[in-house]
């Protein structure tokens, strides 16, 4: 008394739907990067912004093939890090003044 197998064996559950350059763009995919060492890098969020347009063609003159949004996000990583970093100096050197 065996069951038979309801599961369709067609074609189409076999292979997943190409991917289109269409859905990505659309955000009904997102494509998720991998580091060096295979781990997920983070994940990026889609925001709308305002920027001036010199801005903008500044970043875009300056990225090359590298893409403008790629170096705005970089050069906005940039100044969150320095920002830290002197925090951290000025603690630091606060806190040399008075033990001398």
């Amino acid at each position: 008394m065996s069951k038979k197998s309801i599961a369709s064996t067609s074609a189409e559950f076999d292979d997943p739907p190409a991917l289109r350059q269409a859905d990505v763009t659309a955000g009904r995919v997102v494509l998720r990067q991998r580091g060096s060492g295979g781990a997920l890098l983070p994940h990026k969020q889609r925001v709308n912004i305002f920027l001036d347009g010199a801005v903008i063609e500044h970043f875009k003159t300056k990225a090359g093939p590298r893409g403008y949004q790629t170096l705005i996000n970089e050069t906005l990583k940039q100044a969150i890090l320095a920002d830290s970093l002197e925090g951290v100096v000025r603690k630091t050197i606060q806190e040399e003044l008075r033990r001398a």
